[in-house]
């Protein structure tokens, strides 16, 4: 494949190697980086349930596909459990 064909896809390449080598000069290891993007998911995977869970009860966007009882039923717990998870989350890593 040419450069000309393909230069959205080697810009991204390049870009990742440079964030990569850049992570290690600010003293990241790589393993870190692994801790802080687990942490950044378990931080947007609630507000991401939320999102979803207010889409999926939408009638103008689902009209009849919405969400019955029983999958509220099951992702408001989750939502909650999600969110107490990443408060405690915070907590732990604050008090470290």
């Amino acid at each position: 494949m040419k450069l000309k064909e393909a230069r959205s896809f080697y810009l991204i390449i390049a870009t990742s190697l440079i964030a990569g080598l850049s992570l290690n000069y600010i003293g990241i290891t790589p393993i870190e980086a692994l801790i802080y993007s687990a942490i950044l998911y378990g931080l947007t995977a609630p507000v991401l349930i939320a999102i979803i869970l207010h889409i999926c009860n939408n009638r103008k966007v689902m009209g009849a596909y919405t969400n019955g009882k029983m999958s509220n039923i099951l992702g408001m717990p989750a939502l909650l459990l999600l969110t107490a998870a990443a408060a405690l989350l915070i907590y732990l890593k604050l008090s470290n």
